[in-house]
């Protein structure tokens, strides 16, 4: 199965020039991309957050429930940490619900001064990419490491277990889980779980797996209810999705 947070539905569905690679920061990904002129292509909900930098400006991509389509003129060139699902709280400082379906300027964040400093940084680096990325781990030396419980909740949403069992497995009650899922994840871990799901369909869906059989192997009730959804999650048909 593929690892939950590797975003490989924004390749599938987007032209723009796309690139990432495995980051020093554990379970992380660093990512560049330039805007093409009238790209409409969507971000699709994947459970993680972006540290993001475009020239001038350093910011966040929030936890999406829904599908997220940058409006960045042509030629903008971005670059980005994308943190395994959960864990990039640890390093923000802030709880991921309040930043769900949202981006936020690092700015609001931290201290304005030390944004702006970074910012210069990161804009004068001759690898943007690399300079992003080193900030994030700096800042990850003077936090405290993300929860523990994090990853082994992921991977067991990811593999299908149901929100009870998840809850069993860490000693809490499925009341307790959800009120922590929402400060590391931004939602409650049947949204999660829903969202990882869909991953796991694009994927199958991608390899060439028929929609039947997607639908079954990644833990849906049938075809339709794959197709009702990737609609709400992802604003738009599966085939649709494929052909982008």
């Amino acid at each position: 199965m593929a690892e939950p947070y590797v975003d490989e539905s924004y390749v599938a569905v987007s032209p723009d020039p796309y690139r990432e690679w495995a980051s020093r920061l554990p379970g992380a990904l660093v990512w560049t991309r330039t805007a093409v002129p009238g790209d409409s292509a969507p971000v699709l909900p994947d459970g993680c957050m972006d540290l993001l930098w475009t020239e001038g400006r350093l910011f966040v991509a929030g936890p999406d429930t829904r599908a997220y389509v940058s409006e960045a003129p042509g030629g903008t060139r971005f670059a980005g940490v994308r943190f395994f699902p959960g864990t990039a709280p640890a390093y923000l400082g802030v709880p991921a619900h309040e930043l769900r379906d949202r981006r936020v300027d690092l700015a609001d964040l931290w201290s304005a001064g030390a944004v702006r400093r970074l910012t210069e940084r990161v804009d004068a680096a001759a690898d943007p990419a690399a300079a992003l990325e080193a900030l994030a781990v700096a800042r990850s030396d003077d936090v405290d490491p993300p929860d523990p419980w994090v990853r082994g909740a992921v991977a067991e949403l990811s593999a299908g277990r149901s929100v009870a069992s998840v809850a069993e497995a860490v000693g809490w009650s499925e009341r307790q889980l959800h009120r922590r899922a929402r400060g590391v994840f931004g939602y409650g871990p049947k949204t999660l779980a829903r969202i990882l799901r869909l991953q796991r369909a694009l994927v199958l869906a991608r390899d060439g797996v028929p929609l039947a059989d997607t639908a079954v192997r990644a833990g849906f009730a049938d075809q339709a209810h794959l197709a009702r959804d990737v609609r709400e999650l992802a604003g738009a048909p599966l085939g649709q999705l494929l052909r982008r």
